[in-house]
């Protein structure tokens, strides 16, 4: 309350309501360790409704982790580590970042499915080494957005045991009492799903949460639901129970009447002694670990590459010899020169990685074939039909990478990247290294028409900060973007391919090694530069046509490769210069997606040869050539910038 107050920000309703919960939970429940708050087998927790970030703050301060009462005045403010909504990588103790509402409930879902999956590999008779709790804090507005459907019916069908969610069931949204836009029967629908249920749970009795808390971590059958009815601002006596305690601070009366209501006579930001010493958790937390860290000694002792198979999962790191089979089959492919689709490029290089990461997970959308994410010989606990769940998908594999010990990848249509389009930039934003597998990457699709025909996701996803998008023509360029994209730890990426067959280009061994700096010179010219042509995916073919069309007319034309603009653009400025050189500035882009990314490298005296409509339905080459993505068309958009009739 004082935190939102001295902020004139936030959100005090749902962590005054909330409190209860908060304090059976952390202090008595939750097996974690303030001290170390990335101990691999601590419970994982989420707050789903982010707003309400003061209740995981205050728990986090009392309870003894590095989050200061100075943290805690710094509410909201520049560079704070407690921002409005948890931020991962920014504050001890939030495994991930919320706010937009239902995703953290997706993420806990992956978060258990992590847990069951590291389970299944490395408990042994007596070591159950891995064997943690999931637990979520969820509100009304949570269970409104459509993936937590997507999300719970998931985990309901995967009886994930060790996943609990605790629903905040005041009534109020921003709009006021939700009577009048939610009066489904929530706890049947979760039942629906296959979840446990545990209905009418007073949010303010401790007793009566422990009891729910404690029971629902003890059946381990399927996952648990627990309905505690709260008071949203509870003991703000003019404004609980009412939107107005949501979404603003209280005010200095409101607060003053609130501090009499609670009986709590103390200063803003101070807490008594004894408050402290009842909610520390540190030596709770460091007797908890230190059971565990003998537990795991003794599974050394007994199963020692186990142990430290599991160690180097957890601590992220790649086996030593992981990319070995992807580098050959990149250097086979060049050698054999044959045309394949891109998205079976892809399955190829995930067979190939899949083979030295026992970790590497993947699934679809219900688009396995479609997609090729399922590589030859994958077992079951290592692949996983989403169903047509989009966006849960997106947010679970985010939860999978945050939980650790999994590298997950996930595949669907690009077009359909739209559904998910809120986790992907949460996992740029979070800097989680999750994969992206997207396919059927332009209107070369065909028959499907423009409903699945993408023209603009491209652009979104290359201007998403922190997210890296690769679009390969050919499987020597895939191998290199699937590299790339096991290979960072900070960053997300998005790795596009396409239905139709794309040639395998010629290169040598100096332009092979280029590629992995997302743009390259592809085709050299010989002689005083007249043009630069810059493709991407399928469209390389098309450059490289229109080059040697371009050459039979007295032009001098280079083409460069431009898998991933960002990974060219962190290349130093000397090499841009050798790709892209500032004397030629009559340069044609070349991409069967939206223009307007494009001018950024083609300036204004250059052009590009793309689609600014939505698509057709016909046959895959028909389309293409009705919407102008021919030879024909970039030989004369390169004469024109040439100044060549």
């Amino acid at each position: 309350m004082d935190a939102v107050q001295a902020a004139n920000s936030g959100h005090p309703g749902a962590p005054m309501g909330l409190a209860d919960v908060a304090e059976v939970l952390w202090r008595e429940v939750l097996s974690h360790n303030p001290a170390d708050p990335a101990w691999a087998d601590r419970d994982r927790f989420v707050l789903s409704n982010g707003h309400g970030s003061m209740l995981l703050y205050a728990a986090l301060h009392l309870s003894g982790y590095d989050v200061s009462i100075d943290d805690i005045k710094n509410f909201r403010q520049l560079h704070s580590r407690t921002a409005g909504h948890p931020e991962y990588g920014e504050c001890p103790g939030v495994e991930t970042t919320t706010g937009p509402l239902g995703q953290g409930i997706a993420n806990a879902v992956g978060m258990a499915l992590a847990e069951r999956l590291l389970a299944r590999t490395f408990n042994r008779d007596g070591f159950n080494v891995v064997d943690h709790q999931t637990w979520v804090i969820a509100g009304d507005g949570c269970l409104m957005e459509g993936i937590s459907h997507e999300a719970a019916s998931l985990a309901g069908t995967l009886n994930l045991g060790k996943l609990i969610c605790i629903y905040d069931d005041n009534g109020i949204s921003i709009d006021g009492e939700v009577a009048g836009w939610f009066t489904e029967d929530v706890g049947a629908r979760f039942e629906s799903y296959g979840w446990r249920v545990i209905r009418d749970v007073d949010g303010h009795d401790g007793e009566a949460l422990l009891i729910a808390m404690e029971s629902a971590a003890a059946d381990e059958s399927k996952p648990t639901l627990i309905c505690a009815r709260t008071v949203i601002g509870y003991g703000a006596p003019n404004k609980q129970g009412t939107a107005g305690a949501h979404g603003a601070a209280l005010g200095e009366e409101e607060i003053a009447l609130t501090r009499g209501c609670l009986n709590w006579g103390d200063a803003p930001f101070m807490i008594p002694e004894h408050i402290y010493q009842g909610w520390d958790c540190r030596e709770r937390g460091e007797r908890l670990q230190s059971s565990w860290v003998e537990l795991f000694d003794r599974y050394r002792t007994a199963h020692p590459d186990l142990a430290a198979e599991f160690e180097r999962r957890m601590a992220g790191e790649l086996p030593g010899d992981w990319s070995v089979d992807l580098e050959q089959l990149a250097a086979d492919a060049q050698a054999e020169q044959k045309a394949l689709e891109t998205r079976k490029s892809s399955q190829a290089c995930i067979g190939a990685l899949a083979a030295r990461m026992p970790e590497l997970f993947g699934g679809s959308a219900d688009l396995t074939g479609s997609n090729g994410t399922r590589w030859v010989g994958a077992e079951a606990e290592r692949y996983m039909n989403f169903g047509v769940r989009e966006f849960g998908m997106s947010a679970i594999t985010n939860g999978m990478a945050l939980h650790g010990g999994v590298r997950p990848f996930s595949g669907t249509f690009l077009v359909f990247m739209e559904y998910a389009r809120n986790a992907v930039r949460l996992a740029a934003l979070m800097g989680v290294p999750n994969i992206f597998v997207y396919t059927h990457d332009s209107v070369a699709l065909g028959e499907d028409g423009p409903t699945h025909q993408p023209i603009e996701q491209l652009t979104n996803l290359r201007t998403t900060p922190g997210l890296s998008t690769w679009r390969p023509s050919d499987t020597v360029e895939s191998a290199f973007a699937w590299q790339a994209a096991v290979a960072s730890r900070t960053f997300p990426s998005a790795l596009i391919f396409t239905r139709q067959k794309t040639v395998t280009q010629p290169r040598d061994p100096e332009t092979f090694a280029s590629i992995a700096r997302g743009g390259y010179v592809l085709v050299a010219e010989s002689g005083s530069l007249d043009v630069i042509l810059i493709a991407t995916g399928s469209e390389v073919e098309l450059a490289v046509a229109a080059a040697s069309l371009l050459r039979s007319t007295g032009l001098v034309v280079r083409v460069v490769s431009m898998p991933s603009t960002d990974v060219y653009l962190r290349q130093s400025l000397e090499y841009q210069e050798t790709v892209l050189p500032a004397r030629c500035r009559a340069r044609v882009a070349v991409e069967a997606g939206h223009p307007d990314y494009w001018y950024r490298f083609v300036g204004l005296d250059g052009a590009v040869v793309g689609i600014d409509r939505f698509g057709l339905s016909a046959p895959g080459p028909v389309a293409m050539a009705e919407l102008g993505m021919t030879v024909e068309a970039v030989v004369e958009a390169a004469k024109q910038v040439a100044g060549s009739s």
